[in-house]
């Protein structure tokens, strides 16, 4: 069974992604949390976090990020999303987007994210990204 506070959390993340609020997302994570996706270098602390949010948020203005499953491993609490958007953000291509992926959440003691590791098929979204349009 899953603690109360992590679907709390999971809930409060997913409604954040879903808010064009990156403060909110930055919220979920401690101080000096950090983010990183894809193995890419990571985002540390708030301010860096809100702005990979940002760069999400100002691509697609109309994002939705589904919460999928939430589950406790020894390793960490896992959360798996999708994300569907449209990309008409400045310069965008117009296209939808529906990718799903993970992130491994390390958690601090007061139940904030300390350390997210985030995963998703990044060729899928670039193939989805610039599709040529049927005009």
């Amino acid at each position: 069974m899953l603690d109360a506070n992590l679907t709390s959390l999971a809930a409060r993340y997913t409604e954040a992604w879903c808010s064009q609020d990156p403060a909110r997302v930055a919220d979920c994570y401690a101080e000096n949390g950090s983010l990183s996706v894809n193995d890419a270098p990571p985002a540390n602390g708030r301010a860096a976090i809100a702005e990979i949010a940002r760069g999400f948020m100002r691509d697609f203005p109309d994002m939705i990020v589904r919460m999928d499953k939430i589950s406790q491993e020894r390793d960490g609490a896992f959360f798996h999303w999708t994300l569907i958007g449209r990309n008409t953000g400045p310069g965008g291509t117009g296209n939808e987007v529906r990718i799903s992926g993970y992130e491994r959440w390390q958690l601090t003691a007061d139940g904030l994210i300390s350390e997210s590791q985030g995963h998703f098929d990044a060729a899928e979204y670039d193939r989805q990204l610039n599709k040529p349009s049927h005009k």
